[in-house]
């Protein structure tokens, strides 16, 4: 049996990038003080450069993207996210290998750096979901340990016809107390949230070129000309122009 999975798909459709930041520029920071033996922890800001972090405190820098307003994981994250070493010796490993490979700038430190930021944000999901989240949105419902069954489900198979009892009953959950707690918890409907998604996925793929036709099928819907109006409805535009759009910027 494949082990549960609240992140993997959300890993596998958002590509993350990190790159060196000016000082004063980046999302994600390691802090401490200059002359200890480790630094005291990392900060990042999914949407925003706000950090109040002195200067002189900042041990690395980068900006760091996840697919930016796309990636429904970002939008429902708390402004600022942080986590300190002292709560968990391997942030403090992960950041000391971090600030090391960035000082040394050997070959290949920029891909080096890159799994590294990965490694550490997915450590600051896991947490923040484990402490559980209060706002509502995608990563509240991942907190829930009922919830998070339908979520996943939705996100590894977007092209199943699932309906809601369907969904109930991976959470365990009557299909009333299911509906309500699926509201309060992620902030609409979960055929809203499904419908959401799929138009996600619909765009990315129709921005890499992939047929129409094709992604309808993958995403479960009947024709193209369904999938077509279903993406004008949501985007407001057509999905040919923005596969144009796409082709002109590449």
């Amino acid at each position: 049996m494949r082990k549960f999975d609240r992140l993997s798909a959300l890993m596998l459709h958002f590509q993350m990038s990190v790159d060196r930041a000016a000082p004063g520029t980046g999302n994600l920071i390691v802090f401490g003080d200059a002359g200890a033996d480790a630094p005291e922890g990392i900060e990042f800001w999914p949407q925003a450069a706000r950090s109040q972090v002195p200067a002189e405190r900042r041990l690395f820098e980068a900006r760091a993207d996840w697919g930016g307003a796309a990636n429904p994981m970002v939008a429902a994250m708390p402004e600022r996210l942080v986590m300190h070493t002292r709560n968990d010796a391997t942030i403090g490993l992960l950041l000391q290998m971090l600030v090391a490979e960035a000082a040394d700038n050997r070959c290949g430190s920029a891909s080096a750096l890159n799994r590294l930021c990965e490694v550490l944000i997915i450590r600051l999901l896991r947490h923040q979901i484990e402490q559980g989240a209060t706002i509502p949105g995608l990563l509240s419902g991942l907190s829930d340990p009922r919830l998070s069954r339908a979520l996943v489900a939705m996100h590894d198979r977007p092209g199943r016809d699932w309906r809601n009892h369907e969904l109930a009953d991976l959470a365990g959950m009557s299909l009333s107390r299911f509906s309500d707690r699926f509201a309060a918890k992620v902030g609409e409907t979960p055929q809203s949230y499904l419908r959401r998604w799929r138009m996600i996925l619909a765009r990315q793929d129709i921005m890499a070129g992939r047929r129409i036709q094709s992604v309808a099928r993958r995403l479960g819907y009947g024709s193209a000309e369904a999938l077509s109006r279903a993406f004008s409805r949501h985007f407001g535009e057509s999905p040919i122009v923005v596969r144009k759009s796409a082709r002109q910027a590449a």
